[in-house]
């Protein structure tokens, strides 16, 4: 294989690992408005304390693999997105700090829970705006509105859109891991959230269908719409499944792995109207990618340490599976 396309499709699976389970963490900063009592509050973050720092392993490793492999998205990319990922990055930290001191703080923890909620909220909106940004065609480089030439309206949508779709992960979580009450009113959130989600992904698959071109013409040239039908088709059918399951009895497991499935066809969406660019209408991964040799350089360190990671992550899940019990302790 093309080394170039083997790691566009690392930094591909290494982002989706990321929104998938990172996604539903922030996601339950996002719906803290709606759990009101302390008690309710402590049995989500015990939920999520075992894996919500390792989740993050992922964002560092797309990082590393788009800085080593393709420099010059890297640094065409950054210049324009500088502001909303450094405020990302300050979300994240205060989402943290949160983690360290909420269990142990008394008279000051209203104050972690609103740097939680937050943290959680800028860091996937900026996600989001970021995520609308390149799919929109950013410029790689300094443009005529220098710090805020990542924000439009259509950046602002997906950057809202993002926030939604990470609430209705976290809800579907939250029916997996609770019982009694919290498994009720999440469900029930959740029911409103996936209407939402649905109509989010129309409005966002009009407008990026309407404003580019190649896009347009990569989705209804020839019998593409044909080849590509599966997918919107496999998402409307998701959508249901998981409104259906989301009801006054819900399914334990199966809406978390409904809504996972609703990520990865958005995901391939995604990556079917912009390969093979990184930086749309600009640099592709062939023009961004660092010399052979340097890519050869990466390989054993990327072929030991990526099963390392996904064997972590699964034995972590796996050790800490089933239901979280309000009579622990701290994290």
């Amino acid at each position: 294989m093309d080394l170039a396309l083997f790691y566009y499709l690392l930094l591909g699976f290494a982002v989706l690992m990321y929104v998938v389970l990172d996604g539903f963490d922030l996601g339950l900063g996002i719906l803290y408005p709606w759990f009101k009592s302390e008690a309710e509050r402590d049995h989500m973050m015990r939920s999520i304390s075992h894996v919500w720092d390792g989740n993050e392993t992922w964002l560092v490793f797309g990082g590393v693999v788009l800085f080593a492999a393709f420099p010059a998205a890297y640094a065409g990319i950054l210049v324009t997105l500088y502001t909303p990922i450094i405020i990302m990055l300050i979300g994240l930290i205060f989402r943290g700090v949160a983690f360290e001191y909420r269990f142990k703080s008394h008279r000051s923890k209203p104050w972690w829970d609103k740097s939680f909620f937050l943290g959680s909220t800028v860091a996937a909106f900026c996600q989001g705006a970021i995520l609308g940004a390149v799919v929109q065609g950013v410029e790689a480089g300094p443009g005529e509105l220098g710090a805020l030439e990542w924000l439009s309206p259509f950046s602002i949508f997906t950057g809202f859109a993002l926030m939604v779709a990470y609430a209705l992960l976290a809800c579907c979580y939250l029916v997996m891991k609770s019982r009694g009450d919290i498994m009720a009113r999440a469900a029930h959130l959740g029911r409103k959230l996936v209407l939402a989600i649905m109509a989010i992904l129309v409005v966002v698959s009009l407008w990026t269908v309407l404003a580019n071109t190649e896009i347009r013409a990569r989705w209804f040239d020839g019998l593409n719409f044909l080849l590509l039908l599966p997918l919107p088709l496999l998402s409307v059918l998701f959508g249901w499944l998981l409104y259906r399951d989301l009801d006054g009895q819900p399914h334990e497991t199966r809406p978390f792995w409904l809504a996972v499935g609703l990520f990865i066809l958005g995901f391939i969406g995604l990556v079917v109207g912009l390969f093979p660019y990184l930086i749309p209408h600009q640099l592709t991964l062939w023009d961004a990618r660092a010399p052979n040799s340097s890519l050869l350089f990466l390989l054993p360190g990327i072929l030991i340490f990526l099963p390392l990671i996904c064997a972590y992550t699964l034995w972590g899940y796996r050790i800490f599976s089933g239901k979280v019990e309000d009579f622990e302790e701290g994290y």
